[in-house]
C-alpha cells in the first residue's frame, strides 16, 4: 500500500510539474500570434509597424503569466528591477537580429533580479502595447522570479 501511495504521489507531482513547464513554454508561442500593419505616425513623420494582437493574446492582457527566458540587461549586470526579457539567449535575441519583436518583453520586477546567462522563470502581470512605438509590445509588471 505504501508503494502505491508513493507512486501515486510521484505521478501527480510529475503531472503538475509538466503542466507548469508546458504553460511556461507556450507563453512565448501564444505571444507570437501577432501581425503588423503600417500606420502613419505624426511624431515620426512616416509609416511605422503597429502590432495587431490575435484574440487569445488580447485575452492575456492584464492577466498573470509565467514565462521562461533570458535576461537582456539594460543597466549593467547587477540585480535590476527593469530589464528586457527574451525568449532567446543574448546572442540570438531580437536586438541582435536573431528574432522578432514578439520574442522580447519589458520587465518591471517587484524586487531586483540578479543577472544570469541561464534561463529563468518569471511570473507577473502582462500588459499589451499596441500604440507606443518607443516601448516594446509586451510588458510584465510586478514580476518575480519563480524557483
Amino acid at each position: 500500500m505504501k508503494f502505491l501511495i508513493k507512486n501515486t504521489f510521484l505521478f501527480l507531482l510529475c503531472i503538475f510539474v509538466s503542466t507548469q513547464v508546458m504553460a511556461q513554454e507556450t507563453t512565448w508561442k501564444r505571444l507570437s500570434k501577432v501581425t503588423f500593419k503600417k500606420e502613419y505616425d505624426e511624431l515620426m513623420g512616416f509609416n511605422v509597424d503597429k502590432p495587431v494582437f490575435a484574440k487569445d493574446v488580447q485575452n492575456m492582457d492584464g492577466k498573470e503569466v509565467t514565462v521562461k527566458g533570458y535576461i537582456i540587461p539594460t543597466n549593467g549586470y547587477k540585480g535590476q528591477k527593469e530589464f528586457v526579457f527574451s525568449a532567446f539567449p543574448y546572442n540570438m535575441c531580437f536586438f541582435c537580429g536573431g528574432a522578432g519583436p514578439e520574442s522580447v518583453m519589458e520587465i518591471e520586477a517587484a524586487t531586483p533580479i540578479t543577472y544570469t546567462t541561464e534561463p529563468i522563470v518569471l511570473k507577473g502581470t502582462l500588459h499589451l502595447n499596441g500604440s507606443d512605438i518607443n516601448r516594446l509590445m509586451y510588458n510584465v509588471s510586478n514580476a518575480r522570479k519563480v524557483e
